[in-house]
């Protein structure tokens, strides 16, 4: 039986076998992840219903009891900050107008968070750097929590966002740029 061309591009090349499911995924390198989306909102919705595809532990930070009722992702919700934060968890602030905040993000920073952003137009102010200048947070801590986030792809609807986000963790995750640039 002769061999199509493609078929030696995927004996030589693992992933391309992965992506047409002739072989399942060495998923060793993943370890465990928790993403964490604080405040509920669309994003959020999003974010953990595909953080939660991808490997990540789902957990929905929410101070709000009333708004922490109406998160029906199928996520882990806490109202808040959880003390077993450690260096697997990823956490995405998903509203930067709620008055929690710098309140929030100030508890965050004293755990060994992987990464925190805030999610934010680059062409407004950064709120979060005022609430923690605030609170006393030095500027090397402030400097942790990183805006805008995600892949610049355009990002107008909520799906979008957190796909752009996510896209941005796992790219960070792996020591990758993004985009098309191989």
């Amino acid at each position: 039986m002769a061999h199509s061309h493609d078929d030696h591009v995927h004996e030589a090349d693992p992933a391309c076998a992965v992506a047409h499911g002739e072989v399942v995924p060495d998923a060793s390198h993943v370890g465990e992840r928790v993403l964490v989306a604080v405040f509920a909102s669309p994003v959020a919705d999003h974010l953990l219903r595909y953080g939660a595809d991808l490997g990540y532990r789902a957990v929905l930070l929410e101070p709000d009891s009333g708004r922490a009722e109406e998160a029906t992702n199928g996520a882990e919700v806490v109202a808040k900050v959880p003390a077993w934060l450690d260096a697997t968890a990823d956490v995405v602030v998903t509203d930067h107008d709620r008055p929690e905040l710098g309140d929030v993000l100030h508890e965050l920073l004293a755990y060994p968070c992987r990464w925190i952003g805030v999610m934010g137009s680059p062409r407004h102010t950064a709120p979060h750097v005022a609430a923690l200048a605030e609170r006393g947070v030095p500027p090397e801590q402030v400097a942790r929590v990183h805006r805008p986030i995600g892949l610049n792809i355009g990002s107008k609807t909520p799906p979008e966002i957190a796909i752009s986000t996510l896209a941005g963790l796992l790219a960070d995750r792996n020591g990758r740029p993004g985009g098309f640039g191989f």
